[in-house]
């Protein structure tokens, strides 16, 4: 249990799992989880400190026992931490939250604290190259019976979960190409085959997906992509219960050290507060950016949630208010091809990142996934021509010319 000092300047709302009485979402992003100390800062303030200190060692057993609410030290809590993880909470409706260090240390903690040898695990075939690595090598090595599906199929979860299983995990819209599972349906195939359900939404945003309203169970996000923004430092969250954060996930958490820097945590919870705004012009630009894209000669497909010809736009439409910042294409002429064009981009640069506020590309198949073999990436629909666009703030005018230039490079 941890507590800051509360003065009168402290938000009505603080602690409200019910969604901070119904304020708007940009307002909670602001003022979510503001906390301010007695000196009365307008801008939040950062806790850089490891440890804490007791008024007597009397206090000091109570908080080790748990019977007093306190810090004890910052790989357990931190007040800077305590600050993005309420303001990311309220944004998202959930119970409680804890941050991470990066978004990777999110997903494995979520599933390992609720893992052990013998149970089996369900996942979406399409993953991200880290996530796929600790699904199909890191958590068998323990023991951990893992399956995965084509998570567009819902015959294939319903064969899958009807032998049981303890932990679904899946990401909707997927990395890289942009596949979507059905939150409801799964959710609701995963519950009744006794399995907790773990939706990584980092493609689509806390503001453009609300897993939990489609009956996930726990949500994680790399707060490294759209939540910081801007490319200046990692972190990660999982959002739960609070039976399952206290039970299940802090003994985990505690012990194994994947905590969150104050510092990091600190331009987390400030860059939340344009999240908003940041997104709203992602998105335009994607659609528009897809959209042209379609009308190229010499790409064979253009994938984004957000175009009519995405074959899942209608699941899209169902449980998306926005289609996320990336777009995919496959250009025909192979890597070779492919290569040409990512070489000749002038304003777009090359980087395995995303949810930057500068357009990024990259290969996939020669980046991201290029540990998976060459018939896992055909199965996922990656081929040597797929490039991912993870599409910034700039100019859609200028980002347009910039592919149009390159293409004809």
């Amino acid at each position: 249990m941890t507590t800051t000092l509360k003065t009168d300047q402290s938000m009505p709302f603080d602690n409200d799992p019910a969604g901070a009485s119904g304020l708007d979402p940009q307002t909670l992003l602001v003022r979510g989880g503001l906390d301010r100390s007695p000196n009365r800062e307008t801008s939040e303030a950062i806790y850089p400190t490891s440890g804490y200190i007791y008024p007597s060692a009397e206090e000091a057993e109570a908080a080790f026992k748990g019977e007093a609410e306190c810090y004890i030290y910052s790989r357990y809590g931190n007040p800077t931490v305590k600050l993005f993880e309420e303001r990311l909470r309220l944004l998202e409706g959930a119970e409680d939250c804890r941050g991470t260090a990066s978004g990777m240390a999110a997903v494995y903690a979520a599933l390992a604290s609720q893992l052990k040898a013998g149970d089996r695990l369900v996942s979406s075939r399409a993953l991200f190259g880290s996530c796929h690595q600790i699904v199909a090598n890191i958590l068998p090595k323990f023991g951990i019976d893992s399956v995965q599906v084509d998570g567009r199929d819902l015959e294939a979860w319903r064969a899958a979960l009807a032998e049981g299983a303890r932990v679904v995990f899946l990401e909707t819209p997927s990395n890289p190409m942009l596949d979507l599972v059905d939150l409801e349906a799964v959710c609701d195939l995963a519950h009744k085959a006794g399995a907790t359900v773990v939706v990584d939404n980092v493609f689509a945003s806390p503001l453009h997906q609300r897993p939990m309203a489609f009956g996930a169970d726990i949500v994680v996000y790399s707060a490294t992509k759209h939540i910081d923004g801007q490319g200046r430092c990692l972190g990660g969250a999982v959002l739960a219960t609070k039976d399952f954060i206290k039970e299940t996930f802090e003994p985990f958490y505690r012990h194994t050290g994947p905590s969150l820097s104050p510092f990091n945590a600190w331009v987390l919870a400030k860059s939340l507060e344009t999240l908003e705004l940041r997104m709203q012009r992602h998105c335009e630009n994607a659609l528009a950016l897809a959209r042209h894209l379609e009308e190229k000669n010499g790409i064979l497909r253009v994938l984004y949630p957000g175009l009519p010809s995405h074959p899942q736009h209608e699941l899209a439409l169902k449980q998306m208010s926005g289609f996320g910042t990336v777009v995919t294409f496959e250009v025909d002429g192979g890597k070779e091809r492919a290569f040409r064009l990512l070489n000749a981009l002038r304003l777009v640069d090359i980087s395995n990142n995303l949810g930057d506020a500068k357009s990024l590309a990259t290969h996939p198949a020669t980046t991201t996934h290029q540990k998976l073999t060459e018939a896992e990436r055909a199965a996922l629909g990656i081929t040597p021509g797929t490039i991912r666009v993870s599409v910034g703030l700039e100019a859609v005018t200028d980002l347009r010319r910039d592919i149009d230039q390159a293409l004809a490079a």
